[in-house]
């Protein structure tokens, strides 16, 4: 029950409480029972007049904002009608967590496409479009890929201190030393002052601390300073009474004399004056034991009785070497002390074979014993040795920072990390690179070091399933879709992108030559949408795919001359004159009509055409859109920054739903092999014999042996 039932229930009558018949019969009666009415919502329910506000709450017909209304949904609907609603509702957004990995090409493999990568690139840029749609992911995956890894993690050694850096360091110092410093020579001068003086220089720090986030509260630093004081001045009444035996009793007569202090003043404060007797019974209390400093006597029994033992340990760990300093605890456990190792004799040795080696113990023979290593000798060696130019000396940068991080997430480690063998020996790796564009700053990304380069494809065209070992948490080469759509139309996207079209990328739904590894570019897509014909492309700037129809040529339109460049900059210049094209001089309605039948990527890009598309798009938000929230940061005057989420209205990048698939009217690859330029036929003139036709003696019985075949021992011909 709400809190709103159960304030007016203290103004209900008393039969209404427990009264839950719709035919209930009591007589009316002031602060007993009202009078029976129905749901003026006509939703059925019959309740005491006493009830109305409680039945609003569960009230079926009452229009309620939507589930989602925090999230953007605008929808005010009845109560009974937000389950079904949520199918629909444009706030009930997906985000596509496809993952898949894309490793970088290894030079060393055989079977590496790196021939058909450079024919690729150089036709992209002489015809400035991508059609393959593996290689137009494949880049779209390396741009991600290059804006994600940084050169600091690889190479700390060619990376600039940040000037940010540098500014914290001088924060430190100016914290610990500068501002203490100064802030008590402040205090001293402040020790006469009147108060409402001190109490204006304590609040011009305080308003300064908004912007220089270095300096010290000067409230909290008196607090520390009295708390030390205090302690201080303890371990200097126990320094100077430490000699007084009389100052520092045993226990015993500790307990004795406090006995005899207690009789005493009882008997003083019966004769004498009872405020001169009160402050003789109460002795100025000896803080040298009653603090919590590791310096202070009996400091660990203290702590044994006010702590836990995880805060106890804590303490002794972190104010150990101090403890170790004045007494309290011992570096090493007393032989004593020691119940597991105090207890045994020392064996003497009496021979050197007197050790016996354990039983489980393999001894395994490393590269570092001096037996098994082979000679050395010391020379001073350089790079000329290597007649290597000076050229050669630079590394790419992409491939050396591919190669890197690749081997850590196959590796587990970094190229040049120490690696223990064993508990004697180390593996200590060197590393050295040169790049030209070092040194590098704190932040800077392997994007912004090949922004000025030619575009060079580094990545397999080729992705692979991501595993259990290969996480997005761990391994920078993999990828995720991160599109949103609307929950009606996730299953549809997942099924036509990932099932159907990307996963087949490699050889099924996209068929190369077979002589791609030469170098051939030649490529061409097997299927397309049994309802229309249409063929897939892959939009680079959307990160998505998108089905692009084909259109005929009509009879008429084939019949006609093709018009010269000069005709058609005419009609250019007469469609620039009227200021609108054929589409938009439609009516309104029309054009909003005609919007329904596009697709929701159709209608997102239709929306940037003009602001009458944008309008015509704008209707169908409702019914078409979703409403997601994009985060902002808005920094104040002051300097400080808050973030506000903002609902945005949106298309999905989803295109017509395809539920077959059927072949493309294209030739077979075999065609393309007749004319393939890589493909190189190798006609043989001469004539070569069989073996049953070599000549033999006709007597001679003995017959070639596949083995004679093979090893050369044929016969004479």
């Amino acid at each position: 029950m709400s809190h709103r039932s159960r304030a007016s229930r203290v103004r209900q009558h008393v039969h209404c409480d427990s009264c839950y018949s719709r035919r209930c019969r009591a007589r009316v009666e002031v602060s007993v029972c009202c009078a029976l009415t129905s749901c003026r919502l006509l939703c059925g329910a019959v309740f005491h007049l006493c009830k109305e506000e409680d039945h609003l709450l569960l009230c079926p017909n009452v229009r309620v904002p939507c589930l989602n209304a925090e999230y953007g949904c605008p929808v005010h609907l009845p109560r009974s009608s937000q389950a079904a609603h949520l199918q629909v509702c444009p706030a009930s957004v997906v985000c596509c967590s496809m993952e898949w990995l894309r490793w970088p090409s290894d030079d060393t493999d055989p079977h590496n496409d790196i021939a058909l990568k450079e024919q690729v690139m150089k036709e992209r840029e002489e015809q400035g479009e991508v059609e393959a749609l593996d290689l137009a992911m494949a880049l779209v995956d390396q741009k991600e890929l290059f804006n994600r890894l940084k050169m600091k993690p690889l190479y700390p050694e060619l990376t600039e201190a940040e000037e940010e850096e540098l500014k914290d360091e001088k924060k430190e110092e100016a914290a610990v030393g500068g501002s203490v410093n100064s802030n008590v020579k402040k205090e001293s001068s402040e020790v006469d002052l009147p108060t409402s003086v001190r109490e204006r220089h304590v609040e011009e720090p305080a308003q300064t601390n908004v912007v220089q986030d270095f300096s010290i509260n000067i409230e909290k630093y008196n607090i520390c300073e009295m708390m030390f004081g205090m302690e201080k001045g303890a371990c200097a009444v126990a320094e100077a009474e430490k000699d007084n035996p009389k100052e520092n009793p045993k226990p015993e007569e500790k307990v004795k004399s406090q006995r005899q202090d207690g009789v005493g003043n009882k008997s003083e404060v019966d004769d004498g004056d009872p405020g001169a007797a009160g402050a003789q019974s109460c002795p100025p209390p000896d803080t040298s034991k009653m603090g919590l400093a590791p310096w202070q006597e009996g400091v660990l029994e203290r702590l044994g009785w006010e702590l836990t033992p995880q805060e106890y340990n804590m303490y002794v760990v972190h104010h150990g070497r101090m403890l170790m300093a004045f007494g309290h605890i011992q570096a090493c456990t007393p032989r004593e002390k020691d119940f597991v190792y105090g207890s045994l004799e020392p064996i003497p040795v009496q021979t050197v074979r007197t050790f016996k080696v354990p039983v489980s113990y393999h001894y395994r023979e490393r590269v570092y014993d001096t037996d098994v290593r082979p000679p050395t000798e010391t020379r001073s060696v350089d790079t000329s040795d290597l007649g290597v130019g000076e050229e050669e000396w630079f590394c790419d940068e992409a491939e050396t920072t591919l190669l890197g991080y690749a081997d850590m997430e196959v590796m587990g480690h970094k190229i040049s990390e120490p690696k223990a063998a064993d508990g004697l020996f180390v593996d200590i790796g060197t590393q050295t690179h040169s790049f030209r564009t070092a040194p590098f700053k704190a932040k800077t990304t392997l994007a912004e070091v090949t922004v000025d380069r030619p575009l060079k494809l580094h990545l397999q065209l080729q992705t692979e399933r991501v595993s259990g070992r290969h996480s997005r948490a761990t391994c920078v080469f993999t990828f995720l879709c991160g599109h949103t759509f609307h929950r009606r139309e996730f299953a549809t996207h997942f099924r036509n992108v990932h099932s159907d079209i990307q996963t087949s990328l490699s050889g099924w739904f996209e068929q190369r030559c077979p002589l791609a590894y030469l170098g051939c570019t030649y490529s061409q897509r097997r299927f397309q949408p049994s309802t229309h014909k249409a063929a897939v492309y892959y939009n680079q700037q959307l990160r998505s795919f998108n089905l692009r129809p084909t259109l005929v040529a009509s009879a008429g339109e084939a019949s006609r001359p093709p018009r010269s460049s000069a005709d058609s900059s005419d009609a250019q210049r007469r469609r620039r004159g009227g200021g609108e094209d054929s589409l938009s001089s439609l009516p309104y309605e029309v054009l909003c009509h005609v919007a329904t039948f596009l697709d929701s990527l159709s209608l997102s890009q239709l929306a940037l055409v003009s602001r009458l598309m944008r309008q015509v798009c704008s209707t169908l938000l409702q019914d078409r859109g979703m409403v997601t929230l994009r985060w902002e940061r808005k920094t104040y005057s002051h300097g400080g920054a808050k973030w506000k989420a903002k609902p945005v209205w949106e298309f999905s990048h989803l295109f017509s739903a395809v539920d077959s698939w059927h072949m493309a009217d294209t030739p077979p690859i075999s065609a393309h092999l007749k004319v393939c330029p890589f493909y190189e036929t190798s006609e043989h003139s001469e004539r070569v014999p069989l073996p049953s036709m070599s000549k033999k003696k006709e007597d001679s019985k003995e017959r070639m042996s596949l083995v004679n075949l093979f090893t050369g021992n044929r016969w004479p011909q």
